[in-house]
């Protein structure tokens, strides 16, 4: 059974298979920290929503591509990558508190492009900053 669980093609699938999960659990966290409902407003074409969405993606993926870099073990590689979630969840909220004279929830329900590109900026931001630290 050792061997079953050393062959790439078995931990790469796993691997894969846990992150795809991972990430559908962080992804419905946003959708409750938010004001907006993420998949309803891309459906309905907002594109501020869709780069914000597309940035805590990428930045949930990359966190998790140093996390399985640096890891042996899938539960060690898990324990990391939810660590390194919870700070990018945690930046979310200091961009919300740093931006006083408007609300960044509202602004992209409201299809504020530039808002959406910077809230994607920083959370792919983050995630480098994050994944180092994890390295």
């Amino acid at each position: 059974m050792n061997q079953f669980w050393e062959n790439e093609f078995v931990r790469t699938a796993g691997y894969y298979s846990v992150v795809v999960l991972c990430m559908i659990v962080f992804l419905a966290v946003f959708e409750l920290v938010t004001k907006y409902r993420n998949w309803e407003e891309i459906k309905k074409g907002n594109v501020a929503v869709a780069m914000a969405t597309g940035g805590k993606i990428f930045g949930i993926a990359n966190i998790f591509r140093h996390s399985i870099l640096h890891n042996d073990s899938l539960l060690t590689m898990v324990v990391w990558g939810v660590f390194g979630f919870a700070l990018l969840l945690f930046g979310y909220f200091i961009f919300e508190f740093m931006t006083p004279k408007f609300k960044i929830d509202e602004e992209i329900a409201n299809n504020n492009k530039a808002v959406g590109l910077i809230s994607m900026t920083i959370s792919i931001g983050l995630s480098y900053i994050i994944g180092a630290g994890l390295s």
